[in-house]
């Protein structure tokens, strides 16, 4: 097997000149490139044989481009930019603030930084370890801090100006990186002391804060297709296997050179976005995607997943899923999905599949399981996870995220009959034995109860009435079997 280099290419906020990406995809053809991916961080990544990698560098550097070589040291400041004014928020965020914001950023940040509009649930608030979100307060923005490789939360005091987002992101990272015993993987990081250690050494115009943060509920916009906005058009593109070929992209960078498009933009949702587009001028964009065969209208439950970058495990995981969804013609409207195959990596979902290895020997993993953890009311931007099941084989994933799909909107319909998860009273240290449903292999575990049929968590399987039914296949409690463990089966 050929070796190669990951190299990554940051554009700020997720905005791509067509002319500075033209100049790179010729670079990138001539060593041989292929096709390219867009990250979750709204940034280039492509792979570059070893033998053709120095002559691509050195035109990435004739070209002045931000990249990086097998490494992750300067991740891209994350925005809502993208989709600014075509789903339309009514905040005073304009795309001129925007830019203003990236303009005023003199270093390249090694703390992951979000600059987001309050009024959108496109892109996530908390995953950057700087999350600025937008306030309702004109010109202002609250700051929440995810301390570096933790879950450690920290929301700042005062509402910062506009125009203090980048020194203050300078600084707080100067002072992290300086006093990394304290504020770097640190779980019990001290926000508090952060704050009070810059407000008495540096001098930021601020306010105080009159109210607190609401965040919206969730809901994923259809991203894909021609869109009206206005007397103009946008067009969003997705592609299935996240992959983006050099020449439809050349096509791409050209057409919107040809019709004055000065920006191309990066989702979190590793998506393109392109704005106005004058309606006369369509048939330019339509012939592109009929000479290169692009699919723009994707089901709603494929858009709505966010995987590790450059992952083609969680790819292929991904796609049995969503066949598997798709044939039980589940509904998965108002749910966000992501899978996670490596420690700590950074996603975005309201329902999390995890892969775990069973058995660790010496630092290295054996047969892989996985968990399935959903967040507090479904909404991908909480840091609270509950877990769902675990410990499941891939085969058995399907059934069991087609079965939590329907606790989230059984949820919805009966808001009253919601059962609560008080676990306090409930010694579950010693519960190992569980019953899976020999038709449809759903797990009824003690751990959890069975919120659709409202069985309080604790409740040993014994003590279920016999008119228990599975809540997936409705199977009667006798066709119930005995199961030692999650992979037993």
């Amino acid at each position: 097997m050929r070796d190669y280099y990951s190299i990554k290419i940051n554009f700020t906020g997720g905005i791509i000149s067509p002319g500075n990406l033209l100049n790179i995809l010729k670079a990138a053809h001539t060593a041989k490139v292929k096709s390219v991916r867009f990250g979750l961080r709204q940034q280039l990544i492509m792979e570059v044989f070893r033998e053709e990698f120095n002559s691509f560098k050195s035109s990435l550097i004739e070209l002045n481009a931000d990249y990086e070589v097998n490494n992750d040291v300067f991740p891209n400041i994350v925005s809502s930019y993208p989709i600014s004014e075509s789903f339309s928020t009514g905040n005073w965020l304009t795309e001129g603030i925007y830019k203003d914001i990236f303009d005023l950023f003199d270093f390249k940040p090694k703390l992951k930084i979000n600059i987001v509009d309050l009024n959108q649930s496109f892109t996530p608030f908390f995953t950057g370890n700087l999350n600025f979100i937008a306030s309702e307060d004109t010109n202002f923005w609250f700051l929440f801090i995810r301390f570096p490789k933790t879950n450690n939360i920290y929301k700042w005091e005062n509402l910062i100006f506009t125009n203090e987002i980048s020194r203050l992101s300078k600084t707080i990272e100067e002072v992290i990186f300086n006093q990394s015993d304290l504020f770097y993987e640190n779980p019990l990081a001290d926000g508090k002391s952060l704050f009070k250690q810059i407000e008495n050494n540096f001098y930021f115009i601020n306010k105080p804060m009159e109210s607190e943060l609401e965040l919206p509920p969730f809901m994923l916009p259809y991203y894909e297709g021609f869109n009206k906005d206005n007397n103009k058009l946008w067009l969003g593109i997705y592609m299935r296997k996240e992959l983006y070929s050099i020449p439809f992209l050349n096509d791409l960078c050209n057409v919107c050179l040809q019709t004055k498009i000065g920006q191309i933009l990066v989702t979190n949702w590793k998506s393109i976005i392109i704005k106005d587009i004058n309606v006369e001028e369509r048939h330019l964009w339509s012939r592109i995607l009929d000479h290169h065969q692009m699919n723009i209208r994707h089901g709603a439950n494929e858009l709505n997943w966010q995987l590790e970058d450059n992952n083609d495990e969680a790819i292929q995981l991904k796609h049995q899923l969503v066949k598997y969804l798709d044939k039980y013609d589940a509904r998965t409207y108002g749910l966000s999905f992501a899978i996670q195959t490596k420690p700590k990596s950074e996603l975005f979902g309201s329902i999390i599949i995890r892969k775990k290895p069973l058995i660790s020997i010496s630092g290295t993993g054996f047969f892989n399981v996985f968990d399935i953890l959903y967040t507090e009311d479904f909404n991908p931007n909480s840091r609270k996870l509950k877990v769902f099941q675990k410990n499941l084989l891939k085969l058995h994933l399907g059934e069991q995220l087609r079965r939590l799909c329907r606790v989230y909107y059984h949820s919805f319909a009966n808001p009253a009959k919601i059962v609560e998860t008080k676990n306090e009273d409930v010694d579950f240290e010693n519960i190992s034995i569980y019953h899976s449903c020999k038709h449809c292999f759903t797990i009824y575990d003690q751990y959890f109860g069975d919120s659709i049929n409202e069985i309080n968590p604790g409740i040993p399987f014994s003590e279920l009435p016999e008119t228990f039914i599975c809540s997936v296949c409705e199977a009667p409690k006798s066709d119930f079997v005995e199961v030692n463990s999650y992979i037993e089966f």
